[in-house]
């Protein structure tokens, strides 16, 4: 990965809002931080903070809910005047043209479709980040609908190679065959409905080279494949990374920041023709709010400022927050035009890279 040097560089402008449609999911991976909400079947009626960060009985995680100062757990969001009205509101604030849905896992959203056409509606662009669990279902009333892009996050392609980071609660080689399942078949749907698609592969450590070059061999044949640094493992995480692009024989090709974000990808050509992103974090801070954060060194702050994020509580109010190890830091969206405070968070100023 450090062949850079003659690689093209492109910046663009980070334009793109994370909406929390849903916290259900189906999986249970080991690194998830959950977009930093508590599960919320492990914590309904909980009166006592901190929340449970699991694995209670879903057999879920979120990696920071017990040390981010979240006080509220994540509802699900519907396609109605309030959702619509507090996407605007967010979006006129940071001036972004796109809306991500993420979750828990958006294809479980029973009014999905509805969710991006009110989106596309109101002239955003919408992706989805999806581990495939109803995509084949949903994915045709999506693509109607104008979803632009899904982003399907796979684990493995056997059984075993999925059970290896899942919770205890994938002891069955048949649920873990029927994910995987799931997820080439929402890929499937994708492409022939006309929706861009990635694959996007979570590579924790050294232990897990062999999965992901089985993933790179088998789903870059029709679609790009990307892989994301796991932000728990660090150094690790990327060191695997860098022995993945060795084994499969990549080369650099282009390099994207997304200004203002601790967001960089690179393009990478490997296995004669296919197309292999890498996406890194960077050391990036919002010049005011993080400054006194007693996260902000070198080792604790593991996402940095990557972007704004829309949550519905269990109460029914719409939050805007930028940091998932910070959660104490979200506002409730009625109050963004009034909160001299959360100017010192608007991406707009260039945050400070730490690197």
């Amino acid at each position: 990965m450090s062949a850079t040097q003659r690689t093209a560089v492109r910046v663009v402008r980070d334009r793109t809002i994370r909406v929390k449609v849903i916290d259900d999911c189906g999986l249970a991976c080991t690194f998830c931080h959950n977009e930093g909400t508590p599960v919320t079947a492990d914590n309904k009626g909980r009166a006592l903070l901190p929340f449970v960060a699991g694995p209670g009985k879903a057999g879920r995680v979120s990696i920071y809910s017990e040390t981010n100062g979240v006080n509220f757990l994540s509802a699900k969001m519907a396609p109605n005047v309030f959702f619509r009205r507090a996407v605007r509101t967010v979006a006129r604030a940071f001036n972004a043209s796109e809306v991500h849905l993420t979750g828990g896992e958006p294809t479980l959203h029973t009014e999905v479709p509805s969710l991006v056409s009110a989106l596309t509606g109101m002239g955003l662009s919408v992706g989805m980040t999806s581990n495939g669990e109803r995509g084949r279902q949903v994915m045709p009333e999506c693509s109607v609908a104008g979803l632009n892009r899904v982003n399907v996050s796979v684990f493995g392609t056997t059984a075993e190679e999925l059970q290896a980071v899942q919770s205890k609660r994938f002891t069955s080689a048949g649920l873990a065959e029927t994910k995987i399942r799931a997820a080439e078949q929402t890929i499937r749907a994708a492409v022939a409905n006309g929706v861009k698609v990635s694959v996007n592969i979570v590579v924790p450590g050294m232990a897990h080279v062999d999965r992901v070059v089985n993933l790179v061999e088998s789903y870059g044949q029709f679609a790009d494949v990307r892989m994301l640094t796991s932000i728990q493992d660090g150094a690790e995480s990327i060191a695997a990374i860098s022995e993945v692009l060795v084994r499969v024989g990549a080369e650099p090709v282009l390099r994207t920041f997304t200004a203002g974000t601790s967001d960089e990808r690179t393009l990478y050509r490997a296995l004669g023709s296919r197309a292999v992103y890498v996406k890194r974090l960077l050391p990036v801070r919002l010049p005011e709010t993080c400054a006194s954060c007693r996260f902000n060194n070198d080792t604790d702050c593991e996402e940095g400022y990557y972007g704004v994020r829309l949550y519905l509580t269990d109460q029914g109010e719409y939050m805007v927050g930028v940091c998932i190890q910070r959660m104490d830091l979200c506002i409730p969206v009625a109050e963004l035009s009034k909160s001299g405070s959360w100017k010192r968070c608007k991406p707009s100023r260039m945050p400070k890279s730490g690197g």
